[in-house]
Order: structure tokens, then C-alpha cells, then sequence
């Protein structure tokens, strides 16, 4: 396959940013994204060239640490991780834009690499559970109802990659907030901070820069794991009970 990298390239946090081009006429179907982007790096360091950064970390869909803008869409034109797409999904395409996930609260470090530390702090302010250190519980000793089991599961799967808010034009990370909140809310380990959970890392998320969700829905269409549109309406009911519960 022949084709051309179009590359967003950026010395740092402050300094300009712009677009490089890079012919490549070697490129296998069989490559991942990623081990294309390995392979340009390794004759751009031969060359004496700065290799382009990108973060990556499993290769396996599971740590969320690939996201990446491909040809104007989270991850590119599948419904995966950046690290799980394979160049065969690009035949019959002549060249590919590639650039750092776009959103306020995600500021761009280096070429692809940008700061998603306020997924983190989102997490840190209330993505938890009060439990007690030892030895693991009887798995049976709390029954949880199958249809709050499988919503929980559906939920959990999220991954924090941030494509949800690069995808959102308003750069929301809502479905990921909602995800956390309805995975734990739904769970009776989730209950004892269920109401400030919400409160917690709503204003958190607010803090960072997120925008606010208009329900445009870009961000499930975007998500990797098929988070469902409907947990930002768990994290609404979620919050509008904590509001009447004056916390």
C-alpha cells in the first residue's frame, strides 16, 4: 500500500503546532495502526529525524491509552481502539490525517500525545467505593439482581480514552462520566457514595474544562466500547436525586 501520513507535529505545549507529511509506499494490510506508526519512527530515527510520539501502552483495546484522531474521527473508521484498527481498513485510500484527540481539557504535550490526567482526577473525586481490607467477601453474601449486574458490566467496560469528549463538539465527557457513575450506581457496593459521587465528579469534570452535553450523541457513536447513550441519563437522574437530597 502506498500511502501518505498527514501528521499533526509539536515540539511542546506552547509551541505552534502543524501538519507534516510523510510518503509511505511499504505499508502491509496486515500492519496495525500502530505498528505502522513503529515503522515510520524507526526510519525517521535512522534518518536522524525526531520520531513522532504517540502514547500506546497494551496493544489490546483494554488501557484506553491509543486515542487518536484519524481522518477527522476518534480512533478512525471503525468501531475500535486506535491500537486494534489495521491499515487493511485504509485500502483504496490515498492519504490519512492523523491528530492528538481535540478537546480544552486534554491539552497537547508532544506531536499525538496530549494530557488526559483530568480523566484521573474525575475518577479520584468519586469513582470509588467504601470497603473493608481483608480477605474477599463470599460471592454469594450480597445478591445483585441480574438486569443491575449486566447494566453495571455494560458500564464498566469504559476504558477513559477520552474519544467521547474529542468526538463531542462541545468536548464533554459526559458518557465517560456517566459510565463511571451508572457502573458503580448500579452495584449495592455503590450506594453509601452514590449521591456524592455524582456531585463530586460532575464539578470535578466542570473544573477540568469538559463542556456541557447537548445530547448530540457523537460521543457513543465514537466510544470504542459501545458505552450506551442512556448513561448520561442515569448520571442526570443520579444527580437530580442528590439535589433533592440537598448534598
Amino acid at each position: 500500500m502506498k500511502i501518505t501520513l498527514r501528521i499533526w507535529r509539536q515540539a511542546g505545549k506552547d509551541a505552534p503546532g502543524r501538519l507534516v507529511s510523510y510518503q509511505r509506499d511499504d505499508v502491509s494490510p496486515d500492519m496495525s495502526f500502530l505498528e505502522m506508526l513503529d515503522v515510520l519512527n524507526e526510519d525517521l530515527i535512522a534518518k536522524g529525524e525526531e520520531p513522532v510520539e504517540f502514547d500506546s501502552d497494551c496493544r489490546e483495546g483494554i488501557c484506553g491509552m491509543c486515542g487518536l484522531v484519524i481522518n477527522g474521527e476518534p480512533h478512525g473508521p471503525q468501531v475500535t481502539t486506535t491500537c486494534q484498527l489495521h491499515m487493511r481498513s485504509f485500502e483504496g485510500c490515498d492519504s490519512i490525517t492523523i491528530e492528538p484527540l481535540r478537546a480544552d481539557a486534554f491539552p497537547v504535550l508532544r506531536d499525538l500525545v496530549v494530557d488526559r490526567s483530568p480523566l484521573d482526577r474525575i475518577i479520584q473525586a468519586g469513582g470509588y467505593v467504601s470497603v473493608n481490607t481483608g480477605s474477599a467477601p463470599e460471592a454469594h453474601s450480597q445478591l445483585v439482581p441480574k438486569v443491575h449486574a449486566d447494566r453495571a458490566f455494560d458500564a464498566a467496560v469504559c476504558i477513559g480514552c477520552g474519544a467521547c469528549a474529542a468526538a463531542c463538539p462541545n468536548a464533554s465527557a459526559m458518557l465517560f462520566l456517566g459510565a463511571k457513575v451508572t457502573h458503580l450506581g448500579e452495584l449495592p457496593q455503590g450506594q453509601p457514595e452514590r449521591d456524592a459521587r455524582v456531585v463530586n465528579m460532575l464539578n470535578q469534570h466542570d473544573e477540568e474544562g469538559f463542556g456541557g452535553c447537548t445530547n448530540v450523541g457523537a460521543c457513543a457513536t465514537a466510544c470504542p466500547k459501545e458505552i450506551p447513550l442512556d448513561v448520561i441519563s442515569q448520571l442526570n437522574k443520579d444527580l437530580r436525586h442528590s439535589l433533592v437530597r440537598g448534598l
